[in-house]
């Protein structure tokens, strides 16, 4: 019998009970609709992920480690150099479906490594299997961390304002800038979360509103260009973001619409925090400048929420997926290793030699 969601506690991500294929939630149906997708081909992962099927940059790297599992089991008959070139295209095949999104590279490349590290096919499949379990894992341990770090700096009855989808289904259980809600509900400690829809695939409305309203936390939904009125009103204390990469100097690419949040939290005065996994900073990757900015396609604002077009036909339309946060309109970034308040540049380095792990 297939869990669910809700026995699962949260979680959108899971190895079949044969452990051929994965299992996802298929996050694009939400709130009317939940269907349980099967995904046992590179084609089948990489659409899941390129769609939004599968979301969340914790939630993607889960799937992409899973996914290099069950693809190496298919390819167990190969002798090791057939299949380490076979399997290394794959991976790379499922990095290109969000570029922007390091979590996706990231669990790719940990698990390619221990084909790099070993020549005998079969052990090197046990070890996948083992290192997938590892990164779902590391995950349920990193959004505790993450959410218990986020409470601690808010006092009961605060207003927060969140964008996008942070929560288990982008994750694995707690999730990351939603997790301090979740995780004070559980200990009977209320705040009240200001969710933005999230333009223009709504994940705000459709998922994070979900996922709040569902755990009983007190939720109200405004459309994105209601910050600014409600942060006028005094009822935000915090904004809690997401982060899908953080460059070395702290500059964080997030779901688009994110800087705007941070820019009218700074004339508010209001602290801005994005929490996120370690894996989660590139120290490859200078500043945001050096982020590339994923484009989705046109339909998405044009077609996709109506019965009809609500744009003239022929229309241009300009859709990036992410936009940078300029790390110096952050108050901090939180990890799974701790805040860090800037100079983001010199503590984020310090963060690496100081791990917990």
């Amino acid at each position: 019998m297939k869990a669910t969601y809700e026995d699962r506690m949260g979680g959108s991500v899971h190895l079949s009970e044969d452990e051929r294929s994965v299992i996802i939630l298929d996050q694009t149906e939400l709130p009317n609709r939940t269907i349980y997708l099967d995904l046992d081909t590179a084609e089948k992962i990489y659409d899941a992920i390129k769609r939004l099927a599968v979301r969340g940059a914790p939630a993607i790297g889960i799937c992409a480690a899973y996914g290099i599992y069950i693809l190496a089991r298919q390819l167990e008959n190969e002798p090791y150099a057939s299949f380490k070139e076979k399997l290394t295209e794959k991976g790379d095949y499922l990095i290109s479906s969000r570029p922007t999104a390091v979590n996706l590279s990231w669990a790719v490349k940990r698990m390619l490594k221990i084909v790099e590290d070993n020549d005998d096919v079969k052990k090197i499949i046990n070890l996948l299997h083992d290192e997938s379990i590892a990164i779902h894992n590391e995950d349920i341990e990193m959004c505790y961390r993450v959410s218990e770090y986020g409470l601690s700096l808010l006092k009961p009855g605060d207003g927060i304002l969140t964008h996008c989808n942070t929560g288990p289904l982008a994750t694995s259980k707690y999730g990351t800038a939603i997790g301090p809600a979740l995780l004070g509900k559980e200990r009977g400690i209320d705040f009240h979360v200001y969710a933005d829809e999230t333009r223009p695939l709504l994940q705000g409305a459709r998922l994070t509103s979900y996922e709040l309203h569902k755990a009983g936390v007190d939720v109200t939904l405004i459309c994105d260009n209601m910050a600014s009125q409600v942060m006028k009103n005094g009822w935000v204390q915090a904004c809690f973001v997401g982060c899908d990469r953080i460059a070395a100097n702290g500059d964080v690419a997030n779901k688009i619409g994110t800087s705007g949040v941070a820019i009218l939290a700074k004339h508010y005065g209001i602290p801005v925090y994005s929490c996120g996994p370690t894996s989660t900073i590139d120290t490859n990757c200078p500043t945001g400048s050096d982020i590339k900015i994923e484009l989705r396609d046109p339909e998405e604002i044009r077609t996709m929420w109506y019965k009809e077009p609500m744009a003239p036909e022929g229309v241009k339309c300009y859709n990036p997926s992410f936009d940078v946060t300029d790390h110096e309109l952050l108050t901090g970034i939180i990890t799974d290793q701790g805040i860090v308040y800037p100079p983001f540049d010199v503590n984020l380095k310090k963060l690496f030699e100081n791990r917990k792990d």
